[in-house]
């Protein structure tokens, strides 16, 4: 006789966590904050990396949460070969290293690392702290809520060149950018405007980093610097970076308006203000992050003729805000951030046909 339940649904498991943490204390603290709040379940703890590679040959999780200053191998040098091992887990680094440390924590970001979070002190541990890291877990495991479109053929127009290229990141963003400006010549001249949400202590190393990574001078952006060929400039974390033509070229111009989606910086002042100085001869880049920001912006760019690249679902941490602007129906291609480079790298735009959903 069949049962009498065998028609009621099969509930999914929650989300399932590795923390990799050489503290006892650490690892029982995290994981009671983890298994209290009800949304993730612990699926291990162990002291070490080779633990954890062990772990990870035998069980898939969703999240692993990493130390980074442990014996033996640190989180950070171990942070590419975990992530291999963890087939598509989201990697969220828990150090008291990231704490006024911005090198850590923008070399664990631009590794792979999916976000980071100080780890306090013992007694800090409960309260704020495990409301915290249950919110990034939410955050790392959050569906899409926008429909994939079809991916359009990355062919090019001949003779369909652009003059400035601006690129908005958010979540997940500082490492595909690192993939992304590899694929750049030492020969590209363009000028390239970044916004990337980070606060504004993190900016100054997060221009060193992108310095070595594009092999081109980067800075910090400030308000009135001149916008010149073969440089990078960054938005600083205290305003939007916008730019504007004057009668010597394109200049920047700082802001703090409230933008739309709240961030500061934040993409779409970037994005519009690129629309109204550049127009058709601009390329939009759109990377991995959380929300919307960036879709108001490339709205206005495409409006203006302007191309618009994003990253694809498969390669993107959260596919958030370029999700949006490839749900709007507007971005010319949508490709992981390597093949991004190498679009950009030719210097020939994405030819104008819309992608449809």
């Amino acid at each position: 006789m069949a049962s009498q339940h065998s028609d009621l649904p099969t509930l999914a498991a929650p989300p399932s966590v590795l923390i990799v943490d050489d503290s006892v204390v650490a690892r029982a603290v995290m994981a009671r904050a983890i298994d209290g709040a009800g949304r993730f379940l612990v699926a291990g703890a162990v002291p070490d990396v080779r633990a954890a590679q062990t772990f990870l040959a035998k069980h898939r999780v969703e999240v692993i949460v990493l130390d980074v200053e442990m014996p033996g191998v640190d989180g950070l040098t171990a942070l590419p070969d975990l992530i291999a091992a963890g087939r598509g887990a989201r990697v969220l680094i828990v150090s008291s290293a990231c704490d006024d440390g911005a090198a850590t924590t923008v070399q664990a970001l631009a590794l792979g690392a999916a976000d980071t979070l100080v780890k306090p002190d013992v007694g800090a541990f409960a309260g704020r702290f495990a409301d915290v890291l249950n919110e990034k877990l939410d955050r790392l495991v959050a569906p899409d809520d926008v429909v994939m479109p079809r991916t359009p053929p990355a062919a090019t127009a001949p003779g369909n060149d652009f003059d400035i290229v601006a690129i908005g990141a958010s979540t997940g963003g500082i490492h595909a950018l690192s993939q992304l400006l590899r694929m750049l010549p030492a020969d590209f001249r363009l000028p390239i405007l970044i916004t990337q949400h980070l606060p504004e202590s993190f900016m100054p190393y997060f221009a060193a980093q992108v310095a070595v990574l594009a092999g081109r001078p980067c800075a910090v952006a400030e308000n009135h610097v001149r916008i010149r060929p073969g440089r990078i400039l960054i938005a600083p974390g205290r305003a939007h970076l916008r730019c504007v033509m004057t009668g010597d070229g394109a200049a920047v111009r700082l802001t703090a308006a409230r933008a739309p989606s709240g961030c500061l910086p934040s993409v779409d002042p970037m994005l519009e203000s690129v629309a109204d100085a550049f127009g058709a001869r601009a390329l939009g880049v759109v990377l991995s992050g959380m929300g919307r920001d960036g879709a108001i912006g490339a709205a206005k760019l495409s409006a203006a003729g302007g191309s618009l690249v994003v990253q694809d679902r498969a390669s993107s941490v959260i596919w958030g805000m370029p999700g949006a602007v490839a749900g709007e129906g507007i971005a010319n291609a949508i490709l992981p951030p390597d093949e991004i480079g190498q679009l950009i790298a030719r210097r020939r735009r994405p030819e104008s046909g819309r992608p449809s959903c």
